[in-house]
């Protein structure tokens, strides 16, 4: 599913609530998301997953045109863990 599709989908939901408002509920969740975890936080959503970053260290990368070694500085990267209730719906059982 891609943001289109969800706010689309949220639309058809809640007929109370023109796109537009969706579209900016939408984009008021996914800036907070990003907002927290620029701040050094974390964002919990309980039975879905947390997001967090972690650390990366500085290395030296290689260029894949060319081969040379290029320095990679040290950086922050987003982290997704999913919740209890989402690893479970993903591994539910089926009598097949």
């Amino acid at each position: 599913m891609i943001r289109s599709e969800l706010i689309q989908k949220l639309a058809h939901d809640n007929p109370g609530l023109h796109i537009q408002e969706v579209e900016k509920i939408v984009d008021l969740f996914f800036k907070e998301i990003v907002d927290r975890l620029s701040s050094g936080g974390r964002v919990e959503l309980r039975g879905f997953g947390a997001f967090t970053t972690r650390a990366r260290d500085a290395r030296t990368g290689r260029n894949p045109r060319t081969g040379e070694q290029v320095p990679v500085s040290a950086k922050r990267v987003p982290y997704f863990k999913p919740g209890k209730e989402m690893r479970e719906r993903l591994n539910v059982k089926t009598d097949a």
